[in-house]
């Protein structure tokens, strides 16, 4: 379905040590990509319901221009050529042009016009959408950018996403939940000035106890960032930096938490 969040994938610095980070903290298994190619197979992420993602090493092009390991998600789109054109066209930049994947599809990387990048993907078969409610899942694209105004329309004529709802977050600003129909897919908000980081995207797996998956992230050389902090639907949210220093956050609920008097 053109505009779906269909894949999420770490570059890092260090895939066996991201492994089993991700292994411990969060309980995804993984398995190699049985058709891959190259000296060392690409490993994907499975979770209760198949394969989410994958793990791959950050290239040295990418080191070279002080990229760190990141998170980067990839959005299903009809036509990644017509997309592509699309990003040049609004404003956006090419970071990986077109390319095939041999047996997976065809992807790039665009870079929307604030800076923050994101994959856009046609696999060659059908991706069936999982249940993001389970704990693994991930649940939550959140985009941190410049000028969340001009962002939303860039994504919007790309992808089809729609504007579900707004809440007034008072002095962070707006906080602009988006998705397709009735299904959310996200939020996006424009930038405090205590928030450092470039424009960029920020997902979020559910977990059955965001404290304790905090803990055993800490314990294995995480780094909090943010939270845990409870949102309107009364679950929690964090945000954390992995060992490898990619950015990754948690959604779900605080079971050690005490009951509201």
């Amino acid at each position: 379905m053109h505009g779906r969040f269909v894949w999420h994938e770490l570059m890092t610095s260090d895939v066996k040590g991201a492994i089993a980070f991700y292994t411990e903290v969060i309980g995804w298994k993984t398995e190699p990509f049985a058709q891959g190619q190259g000296p060392e197979p690409y490993m994907m992420w499975v979770g209760s319901q198949g394969s989410l993602g994958g793990v791959m090493p950050l290239s040295e092009q990418a080191k070279n221009m002080g990229v760190p390991p990141h998170w980067v998600a990839h959005v299903e789109v009809n036509d990644v050529d017509a997309t592509v054109a699309k990003v040049r066209d609004k404003g956006g930049n090419i970071h990986v042009p077109p390319t095939n994947i041999p047996t997976v599809g065809r992807f790039s990387v665009i870079v929307d016009p604030q800076g923050a990048a994101l994959s856009v993907f046609k696999p060659k078969g059908s991706m069936e959408p999982h249940d993001v409610s389970k704990p693994g899942e991930f649940t939550w694209n959140e985009l941190y950018t410049t000028d969340s105004k001009a962002a939303f329309p860039f994504y919007s004529q790309l992808f089809g996403w729609e504007q579900i709802s707004e809440m007034d977050m008072g002095p962070a600003g707006k906080y602009l939940i988006f998705g397709q129909g009735s299904k959310q897919y996200g939020g996006m908000m424009t930038k405090t000035p205590d928030m450092p980081m470039p424009p960029s995207w920020i997902y979020y797996v559910h977990v059955d106890d965001i404290e304790a998956t905090m803990k055993r992230a800490t314990s294995k050389g995480a780094k909090p960032l943010f939270g845990p902090m409870e949102i309107p639907d009364k679950t929690l949210v964090a945000q954390l930096m992995d060992p490898q220093g990619a950015i990754f956050a948690l959604h779900g609920p605080g079971k050690t938490r005490p009951p509201a008097a």
